[in-house]
């Protein structure tokens, strides 16, 4: 992909939601929510503070994030829908996702 985000911007997909309830109902397309959670894909060098030092971003591409209902303004790139916003309006970095895949393998 050839788009780099400038200044303190995260370019991510979103990750798609479990399609059970917890009680085994299959949700159907329509009662479905927009989910919360994304993969970073790229991040912008960082922002500057006012001294104009760069401060670098805490996330990095291939972390997993949870991110506000509203967050980020929604983008087509090589036909596949993205999401681009502030690092700021990232909640958090899930952690531990890669070793309880390796956990399941095993």
């Amino acid at each position: 992909m050839n788009f780099r985000p400038l200044h303190d911007r995260v370019l991510l997909r979103r990750l798609e939601q479990e399609e059970r309830t917890a009680g085994g109902v299959i949700m159907p397309d329509t009662a479905k929510e927009k989910p919360m959670q994304g993969e970073v894909i790229a991040v912008g060098p960082g922002a500057r503070d006012e001294h104009g030092t760069l401060q670098p971003l805490d996330v990095k591409a291939g972390d997993k994030v949870l991110f506000g209902k509203w967050s980020g303004t929604e983008v087509k790139i090589n036909g596949e829908e993205l999401l681009i916003m502030k690092e700021s309006d990232i909640m958090g970095v899930i952690e531990g996702t890669e070793t309880k895949r390796k956990s399941k393998a095993a």
